[in-house]
């Protein structure tokens, strides 16, 4: 039961929303840092976005419902602790589908549910949206995410071999994985 009643204390101290354009600034902070401690669980390349100044950054945030980028703010922090990005698939074909990203939480802020909290608010996201599965991948170089996925659901359905090149003769497979949002 305490880790129950530190979750619950975490929920309740916890901020989980939608960045919003104005906070540009902050979220790019946060996707840098990311990218670059990070570099074997994205597919983006730090190299690639660190030139897009915080504009570039606004425009992605002002994506049209129900896409969103959430993030976690905790009490007494003025920049956000963690992200999850959101889409749901626009093609006819597709549109029973949405994908999570760029899942990220700051080292000094993990362990305290926060991811949990993150994907959370993005499944809520993708069945408010009428959707029917959320997709993810993960890269085999982060088995605590891994785990939180299976745990919030998720179920791995495939690997990418060599799914992510980080440089010459360095690659990393990444786990396919899918949330069925039909249940409960």
């Amino acid at each position: 039961m305490p880790a129950v009643r530190a979750l619950s204390r975490l929920r309740m101290t916890s901020t989980i929303r939608a960045f919003a354009a104005a906070e540009a600034a902050a979220f790019r902070d946060l996707r840098l840092e990311a990218l670059r401690l990070h570099p074997d669980a994205f597919g983006a390349a730090y190299e690639e976005e660190a030139p897009r100044n915080a504009a570039a950054f606004a425009a992605w945030l002002s994506q049209a419902p129900p896409d969103a980028v959430f993030g976690a703010w905790l009490p007494g922090e003025a920049a956000p602790q963690g992200m999850a990005g959101f889409n749901a698939e626009r093609r006819r074909k597709l549109a029973h589908k949405g994908h999570v990203w760029g899942v990220y939480v700051r080292d000094a802020a993990r362990g305290r549910g926060i991811g949990r909290l993150l994907l959370g608010r993005a499944i809520l996201a993708a069945r408010e949206a009428g959707l029917e599965t959320l997709l993810l991948t993960v890269s085999t170089a982060a088995p605590a995410a891994h785990a939180l996925y299976l745990s919030l659901g998720f179920r791995a359905y495939g690997t990418e071999p060599r799914g992510l090149r980080l440089g010459p003769g360095r690659c990393v497979d990444e786990v396919l994985m899918a949330l069925d949002l039909r249940g409960g």
